[in-house]
């Protein structure tokens, strides 16, 4: 149980929640740096899972709003998206409490293998907006209630999963997706933090000290999406994959 927050530790987590929102913004995976940090300091599973939720929140409203001011996503037309995955993301978090996950920690890993081996072999994957496959309606129901289902229940690689399922469904190219992958990120993020603060399970003192870093790495990682877009994204992305694969089957 954690119970005391010096100086020392706080700075740590600051430095941390810094990097990871940065990472987060540019390709995700940010958690594996946070949750690790977070037990490591003496908090429970629950109040890790539930502390990083608010944290990972403060950095994705400062990517979303950053994206925004930059008039890169327009917030309103994704407001039944947003509605959609807010909705899988709390019924997830509800459910998480009810059963067992373990069947997802063994088949989220292939997955993220996977992406990693289809980013590989397609170098020039979506540099540019290709067709569109499926309506936004059908997007935000399929994918919004899915992935932000799947974010609620167990979480890692929401962002990553959200951005192909852009690129492959709705044909944005990877800068694309990666920014409105944040947008529904957060709307997950929040739903989950919601249900996570009824059950008293956040640690504010730890929370929001990373929420501050996380301002600031998100903050700088919004900067260099938009600086070097599929150049910086790609090759982050197959590493947080791989890097996020590995840590999934060695726990």
């Amino acid at each position: 149980m954690f119970e005391t927050l010096s100086l020392e530790i706080g700075l740590l987590l600051f430095a941390i929640a810094c990097l990871a929102g940065c990472i987060d913004v540019i390709a995700g995976g940010g958690g594996l740096l946070v949750l690790p940090t977070l037990l490591s300091v003496g908090l429970s599973p629950a109040q890790a899972l539930a502390t990083n939720k608010l944290q990972a929140s403060f950095g994705t409203s400062t990517a979303v709003i950053h994206f925004t001011r930059k008039r890169q996503v327009d917030i309103k037309s994704l407001l039944f998206a947003i509605g959609c995955t807010f909705i899988g993301a709390a019924v997830g978090t509800v459910v998480v409490q009810l059963i067992d996950n373990a069947i997802l920690t063994q088949l989220i890993p292939i997955l993220l293998i996977g992406i990693a081996i289809y980013m590989l072999v397609n170098p020039n994957i979506n540099t540019h907006q290709q067709q569109q496959k499926i309506t936004g309606k059908t997007f935000a129901m399929l994918i919004g209630v899915g992935i932000g289902f799947y974010d609620g229940f167990f979480g890692p690689g929401t962002g990553t999963f959200f951005t192909i399922a852009y690129m492959t469904l709705m044909g944005f190219s990877l800068t694309q997706a990666t920014i409105h992958s944040k947008v529904l990120n957060w709307a997950s993020n929040i739903a989950s933090l919601v249900f996570f603060i009824l059950g008293g399970q956040v640690v504010w003192a730890v929370g929001l000290v990373m929420a501050a870093g996380q301002v600031v790495g998100a903050y700088c990682g919004s900067h260099l999406v938009l600086k070097q877009g599929s150049k910086i994204i790609r090759p982050l992305l197959v590493i947080i994959c791989v890097v996020m694969s590995v840590k999934l089957l060695m726990d």
